[in-house]
């Protein structure tokens, strides 16, 4: 899998966040799903000359009486970095009002076998993790589970790799990943963790209960404590001259596999 390069992303998450509980996002999509489907964490808006002319943005900003500034071009690759395609739309969005408790989370859930709960076991890539938000919306799952520590939090550009979608599928902050996993099983819930060398094969799987997918590091996988927590060991066939996927490929191909027996999840 491909390694993180920890200082990239580092640098780009600290322009992205202001440091009072505010992160940036950015972009007429990322925005427009945030206004459809969490308009209060949007805190105010800045848009370009251009962008101000999008009078369907306008209109809903207007509708959820959303504070809009007016900026330059030099001021936006400013606030999240010149090598981000931020389309004149920059957001300030409070990320609290966001993520929801964990615990909170788990009294409100009524699981049936059509549920689907991804958990992220330090994946600390932020295009990882906006692309297995992304494939959670599409595949029908019920929320993506993101433990405070070591992990890659929301970020502007978690958001702009999930085309939006981290405001439509519940994100829940989590604490110790293995207590979650026991509190998960608790209620019903089978437990996957994705491996490269897991004992079972992901075509031969019934899904027939909740089911928990566990999705490791980059480039580490799984911890083994947390492996010895799993019910299953989930690998996925391939041609031997590819030795592994991507953290978030890998996630994506599992997740419609699930979706195939789940129709209820799609609609």
């Amino acid at each position: 899998m491909r390694k993180y390069k920890r200082g990239q992303h580092q640098r780009r998450e600290e322009r992205e966040k202001d440091g009072r509980g505010k992160i940036y996002i950015y972009g007429r999509h990322a925005l427009r799903e945030a206004l459809d489907n969490a308009p209060q964490t949007v805190r105010r808006v800045f848009l370009s000359q251009e962008a101000g002319t999008d009078r369907e943005l306008r209109d809903l900003l207007a509708k959820h009486n959303i504070p809009v500034d007016s900026i330059k071009s030099q001021e936006a690759g400013r606030m999240v970095g010149k090598e981000t395609s931020h389309q004149g739309v920059i957001a300030v969005i409070n990320p609290s009002l966001l993520v929801k408790d964990f615990d909170e989370f788990l009294r409100e859930l009524q699981p049936t076998e059509d549920t689907l709960l991804i958990l992220l076991d330090e994946l600390t890539d932020p295009h990882n993790v906006g692309a297995v938000i992304r494939s959670a919306a599409a595949f029908g799952a019920s929320g993506v589970l993101l433990p405070s520590r070591h992990q890659a939090p929301i970020t502007g550009a978690v958001a702009k790799v999930s085309a939006g979608m981290v405001f439509s599928v519940p994100i829940v902050s989590t604490g110790n990943v293995n207590q979650t996993i026991r509190e998960l099983k608790s209620a019903g819930f089978t437990v996957y963790g994705l491996a490269m060398d897991g004992k079972s094969d992901l075509s031969g799987q019934n899904f027939d209960s909740p089911s928990l997918f566990v999705v490791g590091n980059e480039g580490s996988g799984i911890r083994q404590k947390t492996l010895e927590y799993c019910d299953v060991t989930l690998r996925i066939p391939m041609n031997p001259r590819a030795e592994s996927l991507n953290a978030s490929v890998s996630a994506a191909v599992v997740m419609y596999e699930w979706s195939t027996g789940h129709k209820k999840a799609l609609k």
